[in-house]
């Protein structure tokens, strides 16, 4: 019997408004549907976890979002019956606000936190799990030496909430620099100090104590500018060691959270996000997790990289011990790096040299006489004494 053919599924989509039939003269013209309540599109997109609301307006600028064929604008409406692509790929905008996805990590030191990058460092995005329909959007930046609290959304609308300045949210860390601070130095950064990109303070600076001559400090701001907290210190030549984000907003770093371990938000924990952000909650009930949902549910794990990261990563530290090689073979022998051992390439060689020049003038012969000549001594002809060697003063 022969197999029946499958049938082609088309993709599920709100149908469109459907255009009125033509109106014939002299009859009444019927009143149109209605085409139901309108949305702006970034923001949308944004809420679909493309980026936040910025990136969605580039992305429209640059023209590759259509609205029915039509290339969008920004600032532009949609409602449920417009079809909206994104280089020609159907989109799927959620009218009615979905619950999103939140994680936390530990970000440790030596990671960037970026997507693209021409030297193939090792990225935190490298690690983040697969999510369907969405991207993670990273909540703030942290440089490549510093670690501590990175949080990821699936939502636009929360990472604008956390990041724009406008909102003013706090970030807290714990520095620990090379010397002390003093009361008046304190106070001035407190109070403001100016630097290449305009005033910059701290709201609040607790002292930690600490260890000889390192000492650690509380700090909080509500900015994000670029290596800010480091750049306050530097301008007292205060150079800071360690610098560790522990508190973002609302979200603190947990103690079982250690360095590399990653944490995904419970779903009421979600929620009590975006109402502390002044966002709109699904009116639904909660999707049911199943069972293995639940036993992963608040529970930190260590992720690991991808197989294509970790081989990036790999390729990107064969290029940078090969660059340290030409580098440390054209030096001159005055600047060569120290080995293992704490002696230079250059030293190392002097040694050699010097061992092979006094092991071939010992078996060398001298005075034409052969080593065996030379060491061979009468019978009766007593030693020479040997004469202690004086003493160093």
């Amino acid at each position: 019997m022969a197999r029946p053919f499958k049938q082609q599924r088309t993709p599920q989509r709100p149908l469109r408004r459907p255009t009125p039939a033509p109106v014939a003269v002299g009859e009444e013209q019927a009143p149109e549907l209605p085409i139901g309540p309108t949305q702006r599109l970034h923001k949308l997109l944004a809420l679909a976890g493309l980026g936040s609301r910025r990136e969605m307006e580039s992305l429209i600028e640059s023209g590759r979002v259509t609205i029915n064929g039509q290339a969008a604008s920004v600032g532009a409406a949609v409602s449920e019956y417009d079809i909206v692509r994104i280089d020609s790929r159907p989109i799927r905008l959620p009218f009615e606000p979905e619950l999103p996805k939140v994680l936390i990590y530990h970000k440790p030191e030596g990671e960037i936190v970026s997507q693209d990058d021409p030297e193939g460092r090792a990225s935190v995005f490298d690690k983040l799990p697969r999510v369907r329909g969405a991207k993670w959007i990273a909540i703030g930046r942290l440089d490549m030496n510093t670690s501590g609290l990175l949080i990821f959304t699936t939502s636009g609308e929360l990472a604008n909430r956390f990041m724009h300045p406008r909102y003013e949210v706090e970030r807290e860390y714990a520095v620990r620099i090379f010397g002390e601070l003093t009361e008046g130095q304190m106070l001035q950064l407190t109070q403001g100090i100016e630097l290449e990109d305009g005033p910059a303070n701290f709201d609040v600076i607790y002292p930690q104590g600490g260890e000889g001559s390192n000492h650690w400090y509380q700090v909080i701001l509500r900015e994000g500018r670029n290596r800010e907290v480091r750049r306050l210190f530097e301008a007292f030549q205060l150079p800071v060691s360690r610098l560790m984000r522990v508190r973002f907003g609302p979200v603190n770093l947990p103690p079982r959270l250690k360095r590399g371990m990653m944490l995904e938000l419970s779903q009421k924990e979600v929620i009590g996000l975006l109402e502390w952000a002044g966002l709109e909650t699904p009116k639904t009930p909660p999707r049911q997790l199943s069972a293995r949902e639940k036993e992963k549910s608040g529970v930190a794990f260590t992720p690991k990289p991808k197989r294509e990261a970790r081989e990036r990563v790999a390729a990107s530290e064969r290029r940078r011990e090969a660059r340290e090689r030409d580098e440390e073979r054209n030096a001159p022998k005055a600047w060569r790096g120290k080995s293992e051992g704490g002696r230079s390439e250059g030293a190392r060689s002097e040694v050699s040299d010097r061992r092979q020049k006094t092991s071939a003038s010992r078996n060398a012969p001298t005075d034409g006489r052969t080593s065996g000549a030379r060491n061979s001594r009468p019978k009766n002809s007593a030693p020479k004494k040997a004469t202690p060697r004086r003493r160093a003063e």
